[in-house]
């Protein structure tokens, strides 16, 4: 597997080996939730960019240097992830940051790199995060705007357009609900109910009651991420509710399978090709990508791969691959290449940035998964 990833390494343009590492290192900096309530996305975010850092260090750095990682843990708390964020800048003069791993947290740390012009790109899902654009600011994973229209197409195609909505209330829950509301007519969906709960509540019986009993109610929509959609898909199990469920990609993880036990079978939810890896057609152009990063970080940690992981995948490599095509290490420069990425085949799907999109993904790098038995099935 080694000799596979550094085969991979050089053929997209690393140094080999051979090839002598001289200069400093160029700092790569990341703030992620790696303890607390958020460290399922955490935890697989840092272990991947360690992983990578090695392998592209060990497969000859970067403009022929050494990449230095730095990260602090910010628990998921805003004000520690701005502290840190100041530390990056001022102390350890990163040249990039990949992470916050929560949209709470990435907006709290937004305005720093704004002021010090230095590229970030966050693994957060929120599309606040990338409208309006923001000079510095990008991101990699799919957004809670995509996840609504990709979820209300499926609806659609299943002919049914009454929607119930039980949404979280922290960053990402909030910001998906509104852009349900804002999108849903679009596809002829109609909002019959509209529920929400806080981080610390262990039961949602009470609004999915009211969900169920609403008249005409044909499927229900969860958006948000943590341990509550699980809770809420045991409760829906609970009260009998036999309506189509969906989850959004915030959910996008065996924790959630695992959490929410024989309840989460027929569950849907929007999320990137990387948990279908193997099951993907062998001529999909994305499945080599997605398959490689899979076994590497499964044999690397002996843990099942999560999209979160996959974002921190994306977001240092679309930095580097910014780095090369820019020649240079200068924050500025790495933010002009960023913004000129074309056709970069990431975990998340195919991404082509520009001034106006500092995302670069379309409604095509997300597919509708189902849980079936436990594991996630492609849904056709």
């Amino acid at each position: 597997m080694k000799h596979l990833v550094l085969t991979a390494l050089a053929a997209i343009g690393f140094a080999l080996p051979a090839a002598a590492q001289s200069g400093d290192p160029i700092k790569i900096g990341a703030v992620l939730s790696v303890s607390g309530p958020a460290s399922f996305l955490g935890d697989p975010e840092k272990k991947t960019l360690e992983i990578y850092v090695d392998q592209i260090n060990e497969a000859g750095g970067v403009l022929g240097r050494p990449l230095e990682l730095v990260v602090y843990d910010s628990a998921g708390d805003a004000n520690q992830a701005r502290t840190f964020a100041t530390r990056l800048v001022e102390d350890d003069e990163i040249v990039a940051l990949v992470g916050g791993s929560t949209t709470g947290t990435t907006m709290a740390m937004a305005p720093i790199f704004d002021e010090y012009e230095i590229p970030f790109i966050s693994l957060a899902g929120a599309v606040v995060i990338i409208d309006p654009v923001q000079p510095f600011l990008f991101k990699t994973p799919h957004t809670d705007k995509m996840a609504c229209e990709k979820i209300f197409e499926d609806i659609q195609k299943r002919g049914m357009s009454k929607v119930g909505m039980i949404s979280g209330t922290g960053g990402f829950g909030k910001s998906m609900r509104e852009q349900c509301l804002a999108v849903a007519g679009n596809y002829g969906i109609e909002i019959v109910a509209d529920e929400s709960y806080g981080p610390k509540d262990s039961d949602m019986t009470p609004q999915l009651t009211n969900i169920k009993n609403t008249a005409g109610l044909e499927a229900i929509v969860n958006p948000g991420f943590g341990q509550g959609p699980a809770i809420v898909t045991r409760n829906v199990k609970q009260l009998g509710i036999e309506v189509p469920f969906y989850q959004s990609h915030g959910v996008a993880s065996k924790s959630f399978i695992e959490l929410a036990g024989d309840a989460a079978e027929g569950v849907r939810l929007p999320a990137s090709a990387l948990l279908v890896a193997e099951r993907l057609p062998d001529d999909d152009p994305q499945k080599e990508v997605v398959v490689n990063y899979k076994s590497t970080y499964e044999e690397s940690t002996g843990e099942p791969v999560s999209t979160f992981g996959g974002h921190a995948y994306d977001g240092l490599m679309l930095v580097v691959d910014a780095i090369k095509r820019a020649n240079s290490a200068e924050p500025v420069a790495i933010r002009d290449a960023l913004e000129q990425t074309k056709d970069f085949m990431g975990t998340a799907g195919v991404v082509n940035m520009s001034a106006e999109d500092h995302m670069g993904l379309d409604l095509s790098a997300f597919r509708m998964l189902e849980i079936r038995n436990g594991d996630w099935t492609l849904v056709e």
